[in-house]
């Protein structure tokens, strides 16, 4: 009974863990959802600001072709950004840990949202192209690291809850984008260096807040060898002083993971006892984002005007569409630990796939069916659902619990670099396909979304409620490598940890 009341304050959400988590979330993860749609409501006002400032240079305007293309370059530089991003993951949380790395990352929002906010009292688009490219490095370096930061802060049996906490601040920050873009509020032509500036208030208040709470105990213990700073940390997050229980459990995942030491993207590719590790991620990072998430939110305001929504009401049906994502989300929290990270995943992707079906025989039809235009609708609604249920939290909370700590800042490189490839993949390639195949372009995301459900049902495994050390155990077996190369490879078979942390 004694043990039994010791695991559940071991376990509880404790004040401080709850406010690391919020102030981590919203002034890293709320900044990449809100970039995402800043840009959205302001296209034409800031491409007409492009064309203004360009006549003023040369006195003559830019033709479509030019202004299209410099548009094009404005909306890439985000993802583009979000990829070098990724490849900084590794030596900056190695170098600053992950609060540290947070802290440092709030440089790539403040002064991109300073330069936005002035580029048009400075008529220069280009500080516009630069400052975007700046907030994608932030967005790269935040939707790895705060994953990785919550993971290794969190207690096992709210490690799933908080994994999901920074993909429902980043749906806010797209819903808070998207009312902020109202044509009424700061979508004009006064407003839209301003929508575009606040990115950087969440990064100022981050840097004055999060410096308070403790550092990753995980990284304190196993890279910087310090365990009187992991106890104390441990001991503040957990609210009370006996944390043997944890800190013997680190001990051990470093113990496990001494003869690997670092490990590079290099050797992580090379290692066969992180095999099924690295493809898995590889697979659910790019199901997640060529399942087609980008390509609905691209077209779903044609998509509501084919349906015969007023030109003038259809942004408010998007920010509605913003707002079932964010209550989504805000459910996934409470029901990964009850459902289990698999079933979910599952449970998504399907929905998205059955979504994807009907909607493009909707289109299909829409000019011949009357009523098919509001299928059209049903079928936007059901995907946002299903991508937020599973295909949009899950993979990043995975890479913390399926990887080690010597190895978990590498696979964070891979898994955000495929993210943010196929991102910018899916904004490049999606017009061309959408000409070429029409209606009947969404089938190409339903053999995605599927064939990521297949690889979920036979391969990934459940990981609710085990620690990172009983999870290392299922993937030995998987791997087959419990005695091949043991003084080599970073995951062994070792005894059983207990349960408790």
């Amino acid at each position: 009974m004694e043990q039994q009341d010791q695991s559940m304050k071991e376990g509880r959400l404790t004040l401080v863990l709850a406010l690391a988590t919020l102030i981590a979330a919203f002034g890293s993860s709320f900044q990449y959802g809100y970039n995402v749609a800043a840009v959205n409501s302001p296209a034409l006002l800031m491409q007409q600001f492009y064309n203004e400032t360009y006549y003023g240079r040369t006195g003559e305007f830019m033709e479509d072709f030019p202004l299209t293309l410099l548009w094009s370059v404005t909306v890439s530089m985000f993802p583009f950004g979000g990829f070098i991003g990724s490849l900084l993951v590794g030596p900056l949380v190695n170098k600053f840990g992950r609060k540290g790395a947070l802290l440092f990352n709030n440089i790539f929002s403040i002064v991109p949202a300073i330069l936005m906010g002035c580029s048009r009292v400075a008529t220069s688009f280009e500080l516009i192209i630069i400052s975007r490219l700046l907030v994608g490095i932030c967005a790269g370096v935040s939707s790895n690291v705060v994953p990785m930061y919550l993971g290794e802060l969190a207690p096992k049996n709210l490690r799933g809850a908080l994994g999901v906490v920074p993909q429902l601040f980043i749906t806010v920050g797209i819903l808070v984008a998207q009312i902020f873009g109202l044509r009424n509020l700061l979508a004009n032509v006064d407003g839209w260096p301003i929508l575009l500036g606040l990115t950087g208030v969440p990064a100022a208040l981050q840097l004055v807040l999060l410096p308070f709470f403790p550092e990753s105990p995980r990284y304190l213990l196993i890279q910087k060898k310090d365990e009187a700073a992991a106890k104390k940390a441990l001991q503040t997050l957990r609210g009370w002083d006996s944390v043997d229980r944890e800190v013997a459990e680190i001990r051990q995942e470093d113990e496990a993971e001494k003869a690997a030491g670092f490990i590079s993207v290099l050797k992580l590719f090379r290692m066969r006892s992180l095999r099924w590790q690295l493809l898995s991620i590889i697979v659910l990072m790019g199901g997640q984002q060529l399942s087609g998430v980008n390509a609905i939110y691209y077209y779903a305001d044609q998509i509501y005007l084919s349906a015969g929504i007023p030109e003038e009401h259809v942004q408010y049906v998007t920010a509605g569409t913003g707002a079932v994502n964010v209550v989504m989300t805000f459910c996934a929290v409470f029901v990964v630990e009850l459902l289990g990270r698999r079933l979910l995943l599952l449970l998504g992707f399907s929905i998205c796939l059955i979504a994807c079906c009907v909607l493009t025989a909707a289109l299909a039809l829409q000019d011949t069916v009357s009523w098919m235009p509001y299928i059209s609708i049903v079928c936007v609604i059901s995907y946002v659902i299903g991508h937020a249920l599973g295909p949009s939290p899950i993979p990043a909370l995975l890479v913390t619990e399926i990887f080690l700590q010597s190895s978990r800042p590498s696979a964070f490189m891979v898994g955000g670099s495929v993210h943010w490839l196929s991102n910018f993949t899916v904004g490049l390639i999606f017009p061309f396909i959408q000409e070429g195949l029409g209606p009947y372009s969404f089938i190409v995301f339903a053999v995605i979304c599927l064939l990521t459900t297949i690889y979920i049902f036979l391969i990934v495994p459940e990981t609710k409620a085990k620690t990172f050390m009983e999870i290392n155990q299922i993937f030995t077996k998987m791997n087959k490598v419990s005695e091949a190369y043991p003084e080599k490879e970073e995951l062994k078979e070792l005894p059983p940890v207990t349960s408790e942390q």
